[in-house]
């Protein structure tokens, strides 16, 4: 018997994750949201898994771009994972890119210049499984931003992840 739809998100609630602007550009719009469900796949070649809740407004533009960038989030930029969250409410997506510095690399998807790592991404394949689509993306462009805390999401709330102790 499959495990109840509350206790499965209670159990995601304690794994926690990365914040990450999940953005993107071209024939479908501008698009971006914020989403914790982000990891590797492979190194070789350099690929991600991104989930996107297919009632999100966002997930048909980046299907139609066909590219994505997983701008990962620093500590100080909880109010920016708010406003791609809806968490300040309902805006448009050029009202949600008037925050931020924004520039692109390869791919043409909006690149957050001051993210910890942004990974620019070409969509290779996209599986739908419940709820949401599985985003396979292969890493085209990397920006590494300047090394700070993290930006984690665990228990349904942000936190600061420190520096490292040498």
């Amino acid at each position: 018997m499959p495990v109840s739809r509350p206790d499965f998100r209670e159990a995601m609630a304690r794994l926690g994750a990365a914040v990450s602007l999940i953005t993107s550009d071209g024939a479908g719009g501008r698009a971006g949201l914020t989403a914790s469900a982000v990891c590797s796949v492979t190194d070789d070649p350099a690929t991600l898994l991104v989930c996107i809740n297919r009632n999100s407004g966002q997930n048909a533009a980046i299907k139609a771009n066909g590219v994505l960038c997983v701008n990962v989030l620093s500590a100080g930029q909880q109010e920016l994972s708010n406003v791609f969250a809806g968490f300040t409410g309902a805006l448009t997506a050029e009202q949600r890119f008037a925050h931020g510095d924004w520039t692109t690399l390869e791919t043409g998807a909006p690149v957050l210049a001051d993210a910890a790592v942004a990974l620019d991404c070409a969509i290779d394949e996209v599986l739908e499984k419940g709820t949401h689509s599985v985003f396979f993306a292969s890493i085209r462009a990397i920006h590494l931003g300047a090394p700070g805390p993290a930006l984690i999401w665990w228990r349904r709330d942000y936190h600061h992840l420190g520096h490292p102790a040498l």
